[in-house]
């Protein structure tokens, strides 16, 4: 026969463990909500470094806080365990997480994969899926890439504390920042904006103007606890940039490149007023608009061909209509050699015009691929272009040169009518778009500066990744090159 007694006892005891488990779980809810790094060690058994703190302990304090950030410091990875800890110690109902990045793929591979990661690993409460945050059932937070004019994206979102995480945020267009502020009207609620500062004509820019009331934090590879000694877990420090690569990129890209200025010191760079290609015309090119091109868009296949010399490299670019794609490099400049390399490229992409640089070796080239044409070794149309010669437009450029780099490099990329976002070696490439300047010559030609010029400027350095990028976009001799360029403004636009 059951104790009744015994059983109410029992029940009593339960009931009794349940409240102080709960009284204990809203005691360390409410110690974690006012330190977030305690959270991050205690509750993820992770360790956080010096920058990483200072942002999480920011939002304490700051309504907006904007991060902009070099590479390879874990600036996603931190922003991931900001949105876990927000709905972690909050009181279920009462708090929302909405996050954004330029494209979908980001959003979902790279911020919320990290949520997942850390939910999962940490035991954390509710469900999480590709890119949604459940607590019994109901939706608690979510990422998303809205349409870039959508002022109203993230209505219907209704909670005392709002966070919203714009990642990327570089990339992310005026009118979604308008939609974020107008879901943190109140006290309790935040932004936290962080990417990487590449384009500075951005609102992200904008935010990180100094004058701004946006609570500022800028993270330079010199911050890097591999550079400064900071006392981190070796698999922290194997994640992190090193001093090598630091090394490296301002071997290969100059240390007053924009790209290294954003990768690497984390800063926006400055527009150089007679810079040939503008670095924000060229961020918004290296955005994937993630919509499928269409056949007419993915063509012509052409290569070109930046034959090296006297140490540089050869560099074969290929073009599939609008977008930029793989690269093929040799430090050889024997036509030769080169010639089986450029066959191997052209049966790889089914090119079929070839535009190689026919000043000098490159001259040379051209006849070897004709012979081997002659020979049934590859069908592509071989065209020698010759940048010293006259421009199709002789009373606007002093050269072919300066019509190429202005008509194919500036305007492609100010009408956002390249698609630069998957091409190979992309850093360096467009590094090296990025260093040509121009001026105008006594008869009001724009003229731009020589590959020489170029050359002993930047200490040996010269933009052939860059010139064999612009000949693949090339549109030979004797056709409109206006048009052309014109055809792909209209593609652009219509996206």
């Amino acid at each position: 026969m059951v104790d009744l007694t015994t059983v109410a006892w029992n029940a009593l005891l339960g009931e009794f463990q349940a409240e102080a488990d709960q009284r204990a779980a809203a005691e360390r809810a409410q110690t974690y909500r006012a330190d977030p790094i305690a959270w991050v060690t205690d509750r993820c058994g992770e360790f956080a470094w010096s920058k990483q703190r200072e942002i999480m302990r920011s939002l304490l304090d700051h309504r907006r806080v904007a991060v902009r950030s070099c590479h390879g410091v874990g600036k996603s990875h931190i922003a991931s365990r900001v949105a876990a800890w927000w709905l972690d110690v909050h009181e279920p109902g009462d708090a929302f997480v909405v996050t954004s990045a330029p494209t979908y793929a980001q959003v979902r591979a790279i911020l919320w994969r990290y949520i997942r990661q850390i939910h999962r690993r940490a035991g954390l409460v509710g469900r999480v899926n590709q890119t949604e945050w459940l607590l019994d059932g109901e939706l608690v937070g979510f990422g998303r890439k809205p349409a870039d004019h959508d002022e109203a994206a993230f209505q219907g979102i209704h909670a005392r504390r709002v966070l919203v995480i714009l990642d990327e945020a570089c990339g992310i267009p005026e009118q979604l920042w308008i939609a974020a502020d107008a879901l943190t009207t109140n006290d309790g609620c935040r932004i936290l904006a962080i990417g990487n500062p590449d384009n500075p004509a951005s609102h992200f820019r904008q935010v990180s103007d100094p004058t701004s009331t946006w609570h500022k934090i800028r993270i330079s590879a010199a911050d890097s606890p591999n550079l400064t000694g900071e006392p981190v877990p070796d698999e922290l420090a194997e994640l992190l940039i090193s001093r090598n690569w630091v090394a490296e990129k301002a071997q290969e890209w100059g240390t007053d490149n924009p790209i290294y200025i954003s990768k690497v010191d984390g800063e926006f760079p400055s527009q150089d007023p007679y810079a040939v290609v503008r670095a924000e015309d060229v961020a918004a090119c290296r955005l994937d608009l993630e919509t499928p091109r269409t056949p007419t868009e993915l063509a012509p296949v052409e290569l070109g061909v930046d034959v090296g010399g006297g140490g540089d490299l050869t560099v074969i670019r290929e073009r599939r209509g609008l977008r930029a794609g793989r690269e093929w490099t040799s430090s050889s400049d024997r036509p030769e050699t080169l010639a089986p390399l450029v066959i191997r490229a052209i049966e790889a992409t089914g090119a079929t015009t070839v535009k190689i640089d026919s000043i000098g070796i490159g001259w040379g080239l051209c006849g070897e691929l004709r012979n081997r044409a002659s020979r049934g070794e590859h069908r592509a149309s071989i065209v020698e272009v010759n940048v010293a010669t006259a421009a199709s437009v002789p009373t606007k450029y002093a050269n072919l040169r300066a019509q190429l780099w202005w008509e194919v490099g500036r305007l492609l990329s100010q009408d956002r009518a390249w698609d630069l976002s998957g091409m190979d070696n992309a850093d360096r490439t467009i590094a090296e778009l990025l260093e040509p300047r121009y001026d105008i010559d006594t008869t009001g030609r724009i003229r731009v500066e020589s590959k020489d010029d170029i050359r002993e400027r930047l200490h040996g350095r010269s933009p052939d990744h860059a010139d064999a990028l612009l000949l693949a976009f090339y549109n030979p001799a004797g056709a409109d090159l206006g048009g052309w360029i014109g055809r792909y403004r209209d593609a652009a636009a219509r996206r």
